[in-house]
């Protein structure tokens, strides 16, 4: 069987690297791997997910699909006072992204293994973050959505970076069935960024 960065446990070999993400004046180093998401560098949606995504500094947030951790460690920067819990099915994944928050004396996040918010299905949060995983098929990103929905307080967000051509209008339409408002907040690219408030 073919590896995909959310198998559970992938068997590729080892390729471990430094990949450096710079925003907002803060740099962080991070170390990515053979088999996670988007291995050589952050990627265009990721970055354009962090760089839209606002957060109150007290805000408790959670990424879905945190791979090494690009998007959950800049939220823990952005609510300081805040508290981020980062979320991945790919066990390779969530070692990187507890080394990372340690590397880059990040704090205030806790890494869990889960499919989809199975692990956190009894917390809430202000914010959830996702750059869901596309090749898992449109029924897996539709359920996070929903799972979303169920741990988002009132007046909690939802922030979604997409592309066009992978199923943003449907993964919109989705959003606007769940919760209150969905808007798409930005586009570039081809990445679309979509924000759903409850």
């Amino acid at each position: 069987m073919t590896d995909h960065y959310y198998t559970q446990k992938p068997t590729v070999k080892h390729k471990a690297q430094q990949v450096e993400l710079r925003l907002a004046g803060r740099k962080l180093d991070l170390k990515t791997d053979a088999g996670v998401f988007s291995k050589g560098g952050v990627d265009f949606g990721s970055r354009l997910l962090i760089e839209t995504m606002t957060m109150d500094s007290k805000a408790k947030v959670l990424d879905v699909g945190c791979g090494y951790g690009p998007i959950g460690l800049s939220a823990a920067l952005q609510c300081p006072e805040g508290f981020v819990t980062m979320v991945d099915i790919n066990e390779r994944a969530i070692e990187l992204a507890k080394e990372n928050a340690k590397n880059n004396g990040i704090t205030n996040v806790t890494v869990l293994q889960s499919d989809k918010l199975e692990a956190v299905k009894e917390q809430k949060f202000n914010v959830v973050l996702t750059n869901p995983p596309i090749r898992a098929g449109k029924q897996t990103v539709h359920e996070i959505f929903e799972q979303a929905w169920e741990c988002l307080l009132p007046g909690g967000e939802l922030w979604v970076v997409i592309q066009k051509k992978q199923g943003s209008p449907s993964a919109l339409a989705k959003m606007e069935e769940l919760f209150t408002e969905a808007d798409e907040i930005t586009k570039d690219k081809g990445y679309r960024i979509l924000k759903a408030i409850k």
